[in-house]
């Protein structure tokens, strides 16, 4: 298997700003970049060499994009396992389409890790109200969510009584639903490993993670945590990596519980919202990675090189009011990141603060301190 070298063609399934930054890092290394995605105001088109508006079902659009390059990858795992396959007729698609079929439905996730016997917090998978009230009168105060799609708080409710699952079920509308059972969770871990064509695997640094409603808050390396535990949780993610034969690079978010249980959460085949602080704070970002991972050139150093964290700026920041972007960049060590999206909507990524420290405290203080300002 020969690398792909800088000047090829990138193909990307998606063009929000994971995708818009990944287009970034693969044309500093000098790629050229094609991206597909039904928005035609996507954030990456901006970047892109060409783009191709059209929805992720699309075979025929897909085929174009694959034909026109050297490699396909994606930024989003809501894509049609047949458009994926339609790729693969025409250059290497990583991740392939069993493993994103694998990862981008709730219920075969947590299946898939069952299977393997990682670690998990007890579920049931349901596909009907009667199902979901007798799976909380079981579980107890849990969270509904739907296997597809839900992400960043939507498609979910928690419920504490079996008649609330039961109306849960009907609220969110969906086929199919996991019931988790309610943690005592101490604090969140994640962890992002790449694994390249050409064999090699390196997992970065845990990053702590603080969510509300379901959305990422602020995210933090080095996470502070104990050695054992972080080793812990990059062995286990780096598993289900292997067992997933996941080309590119895959997100396990992690529980950690009171009683010091590590315990799956979920997972994401792509580059993720918890390591955006990676352009600052380790030797290789995330979406610099990605690239090499794909092409096959050697992976980069995950090291730390210096604590960094991230605040997610929502579409909230914008309601009724301009933000402040320079206050927000009076903030010494402070860094704006806008995706150039068109309108701003409640609970929609706009953006995200980093910003760095001399210490993991350092760094989280200096991205509230610019939140606060913004």
């Amino acid at each position: 298997m020969k690398p792909i070298l800088p000047g090829a063609t990138i193909g990307i399934l998606g063009g929000g700003q994971l995708g818009r930054m990944t287009a970034f890092a693969a044309r500093t290394l000098g790629y050229h970049v094609n991206v597909l995605d039904p928005d035609p105001h996507a954030p990456a088109f901006a970047v892109a060499n060409t783009a191709i508006t059209a929805p992720f079902d699309d075979e025929i659009a897909a085929a174009r994009l694959a034909e026109s390059s050297d490699v396909v990858t994606l930024e989003i795992e809501q894509v049609s396992t047949v458009t994926i396959e339609a790729c693969a007729r025409f250059a290497p698609t990583r991740p392939n389409a069993a493993a994103v079929y694998t990862v981008q439905e709730r219920g075969r996730q947590k299946e898939f890790l069952a299977s393997h016997r990682f670690p998990l917090g007890p579920f049931r998978i349901v596909e009907n109200a009667d199902a979901c009230e007798a799976a909380v009168a079981a579980l107890g105060p849990s969270i509904v969510k739907a296997t597809m799609g839900g992400y960043d708080g939507r498609g979910q409710a928690r419920v504490r009584t079996a008649a609330e699952g039961r109306a849960a079920f009907t609220d969110i509308g969906a086929r199919r639903c996991v019931v988790e059972q309610f943690l005592d969770l101490d604090f969140e871990l994640s962890v992002l490993v790449a694994r390249s064509a050409m064999g090699e695997v390196v997992a970065y640094p845990p990053s702590r993670n603080h969510h509300e409603g379901g959305i990422l808050v602020w995210a933090v390396v080095p996470s502070g945590k104990s050695a054992a535990l972080e080793a812990q949780a990059r062995t286990l993610a780096t598993n289900i990596a292997e067992q997933l034969g996941i080309i590119g690079l895959l997100a396990v978010e992690m529980f950690v519980t009171k009683d010091g249980q590590l315990l799956v959460n979920e997972l994401a085949p792509r580059p993720h919202n918890t390591y955006h602080h990676s352009e600052r704070a380790m030797a290789t970002s995330q979406f610099e990675q990605l690239v090499r991972a794909v092409c096959g050139l050697p992976l980069g150093d995950v090291s730390i090189v210096r604590p960094a964290a991230i605040h997610n700026l929502l579409g909230d920041r914008w309601d009724g009011r301009t933000p402040d972007a320079i206050g927000a960049l009076q903030v010494p060590r402070a860094r704006l990141h806008l995706y150039g999206k068109k309108s701003a909507r409640p609970g929609r990524k706009m953006g995200h603060i980093s910003g760095c420290g001399d210490t993991a405290e350092e760094a989280l203080a200096v991205v509230l301190e610019s939140f606060r300002r913004f």
